[in-house]
């Protein structure tokens, strides 16, 4: 079993940036790709942005337009979520999701780790 702890969400104006961290217990880290999905109320879990084990590959979602940038750190088991330009659309609970294989996915069923989620809320 796979424990993740998200940090890093807050309140933030239009515009603002967060970073989003996601720390994770496993050893091996990086034998596993990352993702981070969110859910605003009312709404379906959709995908954010993934990496690959290694870290070479990313994934995003046209939403993310550039704004968002995924990285890890395997060293210390992290993976971070930069968002910048946040806009209030973006107003969700944000997890990070782990999966036993080193490739990117991009659907909910593919990840068999998440974490409890971190709330961000963007003003207007």
């Amino acid at each position: 079993q796979v424990h993740m702890v998200e940090s890093g969400g807050g309140l933030v104006q239009t515009g603002g940036s967060l970073r989003l961290s996601c720390a994770a217990s496993r050893r091996a880290f990086s034998l596993y790709a990352m993702g981070w999905f969110r859910q605003a109320p009312g709404k379906e879990r959709e995908f954010v942005a993934a990496i690959s084990g290694s870290g070479i590959t990313t994934y995003y979602a046209d939403f993310v337009k550039g704004r968002f940038t995924i990285s890890r750190d395997n060293a210390k088991n992290t993976v971070y979520l930069q968002m910048n330009s946040l806009e209030p659309e973006d107003t969700a609970v944000y997890s990070c999701a782990g999966r036993r294989t080193a490739g990117v996915a991009t659907t909910t069923l593919e990840y068999d780790y998440w974490g409890q989620g971190t709330q961000v809320t963007v003003s207007s």
